[in-house]
């Protein structure tokens, strides 16, 4: 998906297709590396955001691992994405009921997808089996009504449950 397309802005396309689509996952790809438009593209339901001047086996990579379910951004992203969390004067904060219903495993989980683990990674991590951790990832989107690990990353910073480490 682009940001700027003829007829339809791709914000807006991508909110219809995740919300019409549960199961469809969005990659953005577009050559405008705004903050604001990867904050709305992760908030819209996008699984990536990328930049087009992307190596071509790099996007190949990230089609495959946003098809799998993970969340890919590019390293410039990742970067701003931590900045302005670190940066914000104020969070806004979910409600913190639904990381109550978490459990510390979950929450553990949580932390672990928003340092950009992948279930393999968390698996290893934690000593558990690569179906334990999806199935333990699985149940926190489910529980914080996430579409995607990329939306968990987000809500594990705005909630404060992890920070950006600074230095």
């Amino acid at each position: 998906m682009d940001i700027r397309m003829p007829g339809t802005d791709g914000l807006v396309a991508t909110r219809q297709i995740c919300a019409e689509l549960p199961d469809v996952k969005v990659l953005v790809l577009t050559t405008f590396n705004v903050d604001e438009y990867v904050f709305e593209a992760l908030r819209s339901g996008a699984s990536g955001f990328l930049l087009k001047d992307t190596d071509p086996v790099e996007l190949l990579h990230a089609l495959t691992v946003v098809a799998e379910g993970e969340a890919l951004l590019a390293p410039s992203v990742t970067r701003k994405l931590i900045e302005e969390f670190a940066n914000r004067p104020e969070h806004r904060r979910p409600d913190p009921k639904a990381l109550r219903e978490l459990t510390a495993r979950e929450r553990e989980i949580l932390a672990l997808v928003a340092a950009g683990m992948s279930n393999e990674e968390i698996a290893e991590h934690l000593v558990i089996s690569p179906a334990t951790s999806r199935t333990h990832v699985s149940r926190v989107m489910t529980k914080l009504g996430a579409r995607d690990r990329a939306q968990l990353v987000v809500l594990a910073y705005e909630s404060g449950l992890v920070s950006p480490k600074r230095g």
